[in-house]
């Protein structure tokens, strides 16, 4: 089986020419998968290997916008609609400078097997744009998110594609391309976009949710060996939603985050991140972590190296892709961390996942941990399709369960495919088999 898992694989590279990052995700999945197409070969035979890692439709345009002094640019948007076997495609948007065709398939694949583990009936799909709203007037935030919805929303809706938030995409963001869908279409289809203002259809804990659901998911794979977060000193980086309220949550368990990160540096605070403080700067001010450095006694800014040389027990990598490589898992690994639980898309390289697993520390991938953003997203989705809003505690009860849930899924078919205890294995299989059965079920298509 190995041999079928291979060619699928090499087909993957010589079609996407230097799409580096969905070549490493492809990958990652196919590993995996051998144990399971060889306990199931009707999969291999139905051909649902090829057909997994091509996107049902790829979508490429132009975004031409005017600057406040009046320049023209011109900016690419990208959709990727991935799989639509579960429901509608759901994932998110992303701006920012990087953003490539590659990065957004990377990103579509990894969202496929996350939303299947969710249970909650939801396609994989993600996009976004090479433009950088940092820097930018609200006006001219607001005349690009027109420009890009203008051609975006001839492609989605709330049984077709479900777009939210990513980096460099937030409450702002969904605010202008919610009103300039509503505008072109003449509907008010609340369920179009998710991440949405409270006041207009968004659901409590959205925001929380993608660093809750990293906690929480940390937690539980600590309880299996009879432990908790109680007491633990944590790294974490970025300083963005999901590395924010990763701390707020972690804080809640009696955990100490010591560390947060930006591209200008980290932040190391010995005393325990004053959440309130980053909070400020971060999300009102919307300034540099050296900011916070700069007014919180005792902590420090690092421009040099990463947070992950600093001695912590757990580490979340919660700010992008391949943010954590070899040489700072050697460097985890030799300072006692012994819990790994990625808060960001694929922020691990493949030789960190490695030296983790061979360490046999506790390792998430970021498909099962970081799932609370887009469950919550689905509940979003629930409560417009009802025209109701839960309260917060409805809201995270219901988000707690389902990481709960994913949890127990990626143990039980790490046990099934005969490697106990390994969560990506876990997480890439029992994805797989819920999106390939109603695939199968589905016919050709």
């Amino acid at each position: 089986m190995q041999d079928v898992v291979e060619k699928v694989y090499e087909q993957v590279v010589a079609r996407n020419h230097g799409e580096a990052e969905f070549h490493q995700a492809v990958r990652e999945v196919l590993d995996s998968l051998g144990p399971v197409i060889a306990k199931h070969p009707h999969y291999a035979e139905a051909g649902l290997l090829e057909r997994i890692v091509e996107p049902e439709r790829q979508i490429m345009f132009r975004v031409p916008w005017v600057d406040d002094a009046g320049a023209v640019h011109v900016n690419r948007g990208f959709r990727i609609e991935f799989n639509s076997a579960l429901g509608p495609y759901k994932g998110g948007l992303r701006f920012h400078s990087s953003v490539n065709a590659g990065i957004i398939k990377f990103l579509g694949f990894e969202q496929i097997f996350k939303n299947a583990l969710t249970g909650q009936g939801i396609g994989g799909g993600k996009g976004g744009s090479d433009f950088d709203p940092h820097g930018r007037s609200d006006a001219e935030v607001m005349r690009f998110c027109q420009s890009f919805m203008t051609e975006l929303s001839r492609h989605i809706g709330p049984d077709t594609d479900v777009p939210a938030g990513d980096i460099g995409v937030g409450g702002r963001e969904i605010g202008y391309m919610f009103g300039q869908y509503k505008r072109l279409r003449n509907s008010y289809d609340s369920g179009v976009l998710t991440g949405k203002g409270l006041a207009w259809g968004g659901s409590l804990v959205r925001t929380e949710a993608t660093g809750y659901g990293t906690v929480l998911f940390a937690q539980s794979m600590l309880a299996t060996k009879g432990d908790s977060l109680e007491g633990k000193k944590i790294a974490v980086s970025g300083a963005g939603n999901v590395a924010i309220y990763a701390i707020e949550k972690a804080q809640q368990l009696g955990a100490k985050p010591i560390t947060f990160s930006d591209s200008s540096g980290y932040v190391v605070d010995e005393a325990g991140v004053d959440l309130e403080l980053l909070k400020q700067v971060k999300e009102v001010e919307r300034g540099r972590v050296a900011d916070y450095a700069s007014r919180r006694p005792g902590a420090r800014l690092v421009t040099e190296g990463r947070p992950w040389d600093v001695p912590v027990d757990v580490a979340l990598p919660c700010a992008t892709q391949n943010e954590l490589d070899a040489a700072s898992a050697a460097s985890l690994l030799r300072n006692g961390c012994a819990v790994v639980a990625e808060g960001a898309n694929m922020p691990c390289t493949p030789e960190a996942i490695e030296a983790f697993q061979a360490a046999g520390i506790l390792y998430a991938p970021g498909k099962a941990s970081n799932a609370g953003g887009v469950a919550t997203s689905a509940l979003e989705m629930e409560q417009n399709a009802g025209r109701t809003r839960w309260d917060f505690a409805t809201a995270e009860a219901k988000l707690t369960a389902i990481m709960a849930d994913i949890h127990d899924s990626c143990v039980a078919a790490a046990a099934t495919y005969g490697r106990p205890g390994d969560y990506v294995l876990g997480a890439n299989a029992a994805g797989f088999t819920r999106v390939a059965d109603v695939m199968i079920a589905h016919g050709i298509v």
